[in-house]
């Protein structure tokens, strides 16, 4: 799959970012993790799965599971890509994997990304479940926790217009992020679920102001969904291992962690 690393989708996402779309302009590096504004598949309509999900580089198997969630992701970067650049991307399905368990069965589907332009740029590694319909009982809430110490901390609040701008950006037509009804009545959500990118946006400009480099290797785990309009915690800690970093939700509860090196 082909693409153009364009401008005004870059600037586009650093204005969601709260950043000035101004820094950003060609021949400038974009920065690491930037990269999910592109390849994104102009699925025909017709060709939209019932849950509005598009393509995700290749086609998912017919497993008779149709509800899916990502669930994490790990990116290594070789090299920058620039704006204004040409970019390739190859995509294959690495891995699937069923499983049975408490809520019924499931399979895990990791897809391989190979993005280049004149070099190999990064190879990125996502991993989705995919699960049986809901039977029509809602998402059972976790517990509240107790928030974990962080060093570096600070808040976001999605809402329902960076929802809607995340999901232009990326063209993102998943209905759950922003078609209320269909969350909330048949997928079972207490509300619109934001998309997973944004915590990991978030998460990496936290790395970037306080490590003040850009990433080398990311690995990240989707554990539980973020609800838009709730107040999002976002945490940074450095270690030995790299940083530590990670999203709670307004209950403490840990919905991403992230160890950036």
């Amino acid at each position: 799959m082909q693409d153009i690393c364009a401008v005004p989708l870059v600037q586009r996402l650093a204005a969601m970012l709260d950043r000035d779309p101004g820094d950003f302009s060609v021949g400038a590096p974009l920065p690491r993790g930037w990269h999910v504004a592109m390849f994104n598949a102009p699925t025909p309509q017709a060709r939209l799965r019932l849950d509005g999900l598009a393509g995700l580089g290749v086609t998912l198997p017919d497993l008779g599971l149709p509800r899916v969630m990502a669930a994490g992701r790990r990116t290594t970067w070789h090299d920058d890509i620039v704006i204004g650049a040409a970019v390739r991307r190859e995509s294959r399905i690495a891995n699937v994997v069923e499983k049975q368990g408490r809520s019924g069965r499931f399979a895990i589907v990791t897809i391989e990304h190979r993005i280049s332009a004149d070099a190999l740029a990064l190879v990125e590694e996502q991993d989705y479940v995919m699960r049986e319909p809901d039977p029509g009982s809602s998402v059972a809430a976790a517990p509240a926790a107790q928030p974990r110490p962080a060093l570096t901390e600070r808040s976001l609040v999605p809402d329902e217009t960076m929802l809607l701008r995340y999901c232009a950006i990326t063209y993102n037509a998943h209905r759950i992020h922003y078609d209320l009804p269909y969350a909330t009545g048949v997928e079972g959500y207490p509300a619109l679920v934001v998309n997973g990118g944004i915590p990991i946006l978030a998460l990496l400009e936290l790395y970037r102001q306080e490590a003040r480099r850009e990433p080398g290797h990311a690995v990240l785990r989707n554990l539980a969904p973020l609800f838009c309009g709730q107040t999002m915690r976002l945490c940074a800690n450095p270690s030995d291992q790299g940083w530590q970093l990670w999203a709670e939700d307004d209950g403490g509860r840990v919905a991403v962690e992230m160890t950036v090196t």
